[in-house]
């Protein structure tokens, strides 16, 4: 029997209101390029990744003009209304040509900063584990407050076994697409892959990343992902 293969994922449907921007923030300059082509270069080009879906908005008008639009290995699926439905379309486009048990690659189209061996990481150790899956993230080390409607703190969270989590993550095709499937129709809240895959019973291993490995979500997060995505900070 073969080897599972991998693949990865990543919805790119959403617009990035949060960004104030006039075209959605994937589609930004970020250091002579766009964000989405930094992050689609990091998982398409990976050595151990055999291809990748993409999730675009049907009114998307700039992906065709992106460094890897007409790529061989590279898929486009309609998109969803949230994040959580544009990973299933590809899910359910990735089962009619991957098998059950093949592993899936879910990656933030706003992470461009994602190390190639960050991504080596989480497939050696998760492969090398009896875990459902996995995914990047990174220990948290700030106190945590928690706090109520007014913005004042109520109390103090204990940090110890707090992970921030990222992306990658990383889960088999049919258990995945299952876990998703089954988290919507019970009305369950899906902010990422791993929390599906938690409601349906299973427990991710968390791999940890580097801090560098952020999501751009307001205007000064670009800033700081072009100063990480100089050269020798973030390689290709």
């Amino acid at each position: 029997m073969s080897e599972p293969r991998r693949w990865a994922v990543i919805p790119a449907a959403g617009v990035g209101r949060r960004m104030g921007s006039d075209i959605p923030k994937q589609y930004l300059p970020l250091g002579g390029r766009t964000v989405i082509e930094h992050t689609v270069e990091r998982l398409l080009l990976h050595p151990g990744i055999d291809g990748l879906y993409i999730a675009l908005g049907e009114q998307d008008a700039w992906w065709e003009d992106t460094e890897y639009a007409m790529h061989p290995d590279l898929v486009r699926v309609p998109g969803g209304t949230e994040r959580v439905h544009s990973v299933l379309n590809a899910l359910l486009a990735l089962e009619r040509r991957a098998a059950p048990d093949d592993w899936v690659l879910v990656h933030d189209a706003a992470r461009p900063c994602v190390r190639r061996e960050e991504i080596s990481r989480l497939i050696e150790r998760v492969e090398a584990s009896d875990a459902a899956g996995g995914l990047l993230g990174v220990p948290v080390r700030d106190t945590m407050k928690r706090s109520g409607e007014d913005d004042r703190v109520r109390r103090t969270v204990e940090r110890e076994h707090l992970w921030h989590a990222f992306t990658p993550q990383m889960f088999r095709l049919r258990a995945l697409r299952e876990a998703i499937e089954g988290a919507l129709a019970a009305g369950v809240t899906v902010t990422d892959e791993a929390s599906a895959m938690e409601w349906a019973g299973h427990a991710a291993l968390l791999v940890e990343g580097l801090a560098s490995n952020i999501k751009i979500t307001r205007p000064g997060d670009l800033e700081l992902a072009a100063f990480y995505l100089q050269d020798g900070i973030t390689p290709h």
